[in-house]
């Protein structure tokens, strides 16, 4: 079974400044001649970490991560302030431009498999390879299933703590609750309903209960820009027609792709993936049986890690 790589230092930092008043951070890492490669991470409001580059072999790719806007190390941090998947799609056109590359290979799981795909929709040419992990079609149905009903079933005595901030007669439309509490004044009421809706996520992330991954969530920082822009993209069915990661499949046809999935993933029904699939029968779909949602689980691990391998050679 492949474990990630050993951790490794950027090569590089930037500072990438948009023309609406956001400043991303960029950073690269590996060999600079080898395979360009961009990790799109999660969320959307999730950010990245050195253990992101541990994906890839540093011998043979140019590895770059970015912190989309409003997290991580980005600024103004958890602005929702022009914070569109439009404009992410055109942030990672700008940062291609700026480091050279003319194809680079795609990599994201969660909300990174959705903005890898609708960026590789809109610029196929610029994409030489996909590698996908826990789809995310950002439908409505999606949306609902882990904020409204659906995963509240399978945790139910999780979901309590994620009810606790919202009054009951508010119960039948959530997502609205809490992103009115998540822009509220005061930061307070912000920071309660930030973290009951991150840590929700971050216990439902893995088979296997994780403290680590639940500690990680509930940290004030990350907990802030994980719900405020994760809410804001889903009131507004996260800036996509609908279903339009299905609907515009016709695009990618000619790209590979790699599609990992856990069988027991309940942030992302595998019923995306396999949607996905259908409409994509060139692509690989591996299917985890002893895993959830989590990038970091030994079988995730595994088959991304032998992707990012298999994709390396093919390109030899």
């Amino acid at each position: 079974m492949r474990t990630l790589y050993p951790d490794i230092q950027s090569n590089h930092e930037y500072r990438v400044k948009t023309d609406d008043g956001h400043s991303l951070y960029v950073e690269e890492s590996g060999n600079p001649a080898g395979i360009p490669v961009l990790f799109i991470h999660g969320g959307p409001g999730g950010g990245c970490s050195p253990t992101h580059r541990r994906f890839f072999n540093p011998d043979k790719y140019r590895i770059i991560l970015f912190d989309q806007r409003g997290c991580g190390r980005s600024t103004p941090h958890a602005s929702l302030d022009s914070n569109r998947t439009d404009k992410l799609i055109a942030d990672i056109e700008q940062i291609r431009e700026l480091l050279g590359i003319e194809q680079w290979l795609l990599f994201g799981g969660s909300w990174g498999s959705t903005l890898s795909l609708v960026y590789a929709q809109a610029h196929p040419e610029h994409v030489c390879g996909l590698v996908l992990r826990g789809i995310f079609l950002c439908r409505k149905q999606d949306i609902d299933w882990f904020y409204q009903r659906g995963a509240s079933a399978i945790f139910p005595d999780f979901w309590q703590d994620y009810l606790a901030p919202i009054p009951k007669d508010e119960h039948g439309d959530l997502l609205t609750a809490y992103y009115q509490r998540l822009t509220s004044d005061n930061e307070l009421i912000r920071m309660a309903a930030a973290k009951a809706w991150s840590v929700w996520e971050g216990r439902c992330s893995t088979l296997d209960p994780n403290p680590d991954v639940v500690e990680h969530f509930s940290d004030p920082h990350f907990a802030l820009a994980m719900a405020r822009i994760e809410a804001h993209y889903f009131m507004n069915n996260a800036f996509l027609s609908d279903n339009q990661i299905l609907k515009d499949c016709q695009h990618i046809h000619n790209i590979p792709i790699t599609i990992v999935h856990g069988r027991y993933d309940m942030v992302c029904p595998i019923e995306q993936a396999f949607a996905l699939y259908k409409q994509l029968p060139h692509a690989e779909l591996h299917i985890v049986r002893d895993a959830g949602h989590s990038a970091f689980e030994p079988g995730i691990i595994d088959n991304l890690v032998s992707a990012t391998d298999h994709f390396a050679l093919r390109q030899a």
